[in-house]
Order: structure tokens, then sequence, then C-alpha cells
């Protein structure tokens, strides 16, 4: 993995899934350069130092696309839209929830994404998804290449703290959209706008909000109601493989990132087992999953197993993982692997060196476990037509 901050593995962690999700090297050592320093004082300390400087490069980024919007050049101020946008999401990730100035650099992220795939017409459709008499925001990619009939999709749900734009710009979509698969990134209840602007929290019975995206999948015209898959990265790893055990309508599900045990895996790191994914950790999953202090949060927190859980499935099942991942020990990828035992076409695959791409769901590289899963995926639909 790239580290510009050495021995900070949060901060190298964000800097890497920012270059993942569309980011420029050159802009991002323009942000990085200036905090060496204080990356050195740990994960949590300077983190309002990290904002600053990452949102000065976002700035001059989204001016230099509106300079080029004047100009009447659209694809190139959509391209620079895009990268600022994804600049001021990752300075915000960082933050504490208390951190006051995280709103406004959301909310502009998300009005420069949106500006992005307006000037560039990428067909991108934004869309919600009832749920519990509210509704959660997804967006709906179609497959590049129609063939005239309903296209099968994916259902992509995030991890604990990324967001569907992230997953957009690190080419998930587009990688399913070549092979013929179309796409449902969802920003689920406890992630990206169901958290922040509409107070959505986490749950562990991924089912509720996954059953209401493939029925809303079931309703349109382009999707075929009977190849309708999960997908999920990092937490993701929990919450796809609980879906599909759960909602049997599911044609087949594939995980980036095991995450058999999450509860287990908190009492982990309460012992400083394993990497955190971002500052202010506890703060963060408190703020996921509306719990209003620690005990709290470690009392329900063992909710998160898949221990009788993946034995449901009844689809084909993909289990991929990093050799290296710092965050979530490959442990866990061989138990959901191995207890999968009512699949019908089970498969586990552990990213080694040689695949450059061995850290916390591909951080370090991007491309390679996206595009496995992508063929993968691709391959089961296809399988799945009938004459």
């Amino acid at each position: 993995m790239f580290e510009p901050f050495p021995g900070n593995y949060v901060w190298n962690l964000s800097t890497n899934l920012a270059l993942m999700g569309g980011g420029n090297i050159g802009e991002i050592d323009a942000a990085c350069r200036p905090l060496r320093e204080a990356a050195a004082r740990g994960e949590d300390a300077g983190t309002a130092l990290f904002f600053d400087s990452w949102i000065a490069v976002a700035d001059q980024v989204a001016a230099n696309g509106k300079s080029d919007e004047r100009a009447g050049r659209l694809l190139s101020a959509a391209s620079k839209y895009g990268r600022a946008a994804g600049y001021l999401l990752a300075a915000e990730r960082m933050q504490s929830r208390d951190y006051a100035p995280r709103w406004e650099a959301y909310k502009r992220g998300l009005a420069l994404f949106r500006r992005r795939i307006e000037l560039a017409q990428e067909p991108c459709e934004f869309v919600d998804i009832p749920y519990k008499g509210s509704s959660y925001p997804a967006l709906f990619i179609p497959a590049a290449s129609p063939t005239g009939r309903p296209a099968p999709c994916v259902v992509s749900c995030n991890g604990l703290d990324s967001m569907k734009e992230q997953i957009y710009g690190a080419g998930n979509p587009a990688a399913f959209g070549r092979r013929g698969v179309s796409t449902l990134l969802i920003d689920q209840p406890g992630t990206g706008e169901a958290l922040r602007l509409r107070g959505l929290h986490g749950v562990h019975d991924s089912e509720s909000w996954a059953t209401p995206a493939l029925e809303y999948l079931q309703g349109r015209a382009d999707v075929d109601p009977n190849r309708i898959g999960m997908f999920g990265l990092s937490l993701g790893g929990y919450f796809a493989p609980r879906a599909a055990a759960m909602e049997p309508r599911f044609a087949l599900c594939a995980v980036l990132g095991a995450n058999h045990d999450w509860g287990e895996m908190q009492q982990r790191r309460l012992e400083r087992e394993g990497e955190n994914p971002v500052p202010h950790y506890w703060d963060h999953v408190m703020w996921v999953f509306g719990k209003p202090d620690l005990a709290t949060f470690m009392a329900w927190a063992p909710n998160m197993k898949l221990d009788g859980v993946v034995e449901r499935i009844r689809v084909p099942f993909l289990v991929t993982h990093g050799a290296g991942d710092r965050q979530i020990p490959a442990q866990y990828a061989h138990r959901s692997f191995g207890q999968a035992v009512n699949s019908p076409d089970r498969e586990l695959r552990i990213f080694e060196a040689s695949d450059y791409e061995v850290e916390h769901c591909g951080a370090d590289n991007g491309t390679v476990a996206r595009d496995f899963i992508a063929d993968w995926v691709a391959e089961r639909f296809a399988a799945m037509i009938h004459p």
C-alpha cells in the first residue's frame, strides 16, 4: 500500500481509497505533503489538519473545473468536479461527527459528484429505496451494452464507513457494466446519505434494507427479476451474506473482504488487535449503529455474526479476501466459505503478493479483486439464462 504517512495506517488507508476512487497522484501529494509531521502524532490527533489540507486542494480543483465549465469544456469540468468530490468526501470521512465543518464538505461533495454525472452525461440514475416509512438513496447504473432484454443486476452495499460515490469512483459499476451486469449502489442505513442526511442507523438484520432494494429492482423493466445478486465489501462482507441467506430471491452473493464475526472483532479491537478503518473509531461505530455508549454497543455487537447464517445460503457464493488484510484476518474468509455448505457453487479466493493486492478490500490496488468479482458474477448470471 502507498504509505505517505509511515506508521499511520488510518491516514494511509484514506489516501489510498481516494486514489482508488479516481484521485490524481499529484493533487493527493499536494494534500498530503504538509501533513507528515501531524500524521506522526497518531490517527486521531491532527485530523482537522488533514481536513484543511485536503479541502484546500479540493477547492482549487473545483475552481479549475468551474473555469472549464465557463469555457464550455464540460467533460474537462466533469472530470475535475469528480476528483474534487472525492477529496471532499475523503476529508469528511476522517472527522468526528462533532466536527462541524464536515457537514458542509459532505454536501459540497455530493453536489460536485452530481454535477460530474450531469456534465459528462454518465448513465447513472439517482433513486430512492423505500425503507421503514422513510427511504435511503441509491445510484442505478445500467449495463453498458444492452442486449434488448432485461439485464441482471447486483445490489452493492457499503462497509462501515464507505459511500456509494466512492464505490462508483473506484470503477465497480463500470466493471460490472462492461460484463453486461447493472448495479444498484446503495447508501444503506448507517452509511453515506442514509446516516448523515436522513438519520438512518445501521442494523444487524441487513435483509430489512436489502429486500426493499431487491423489490425495487424487480419493479424495473430493464432488470431481470430472477437475476439479482448481492455484493458487499468490508463490513458488507457481513451484510451481503446475511441478506442472501435471509432473502432467498437473491440469485447469488459475492463479498470483498469477509467479515464473518464483526462482533468478535470489536472485542479484539478493544485489545488493540487489528487496524481501525477511521479515526475516532469508537465514536464512529456508536454513531453508525445509534448506540448511546460503548457498553451498550459492545453488548449489541455480538449480533453481527454469520455463524448459523451462511449455512442458509443456497445460491452461488464467492468469498474474496486479501492475504495481508490488516483490519480483518483472513481466517474469517475461511469461516464464511467453510460454513456455506448449502451453496451449490461456492468459491474462496485469497489474493496474494503476486496479485499486487493484499490489503483490506484491495486498498493497495483496487483493480484485481474488482475485476475478478465482476467476472465471477457475470459468469454465474450467464449460466442462469435458460433457452
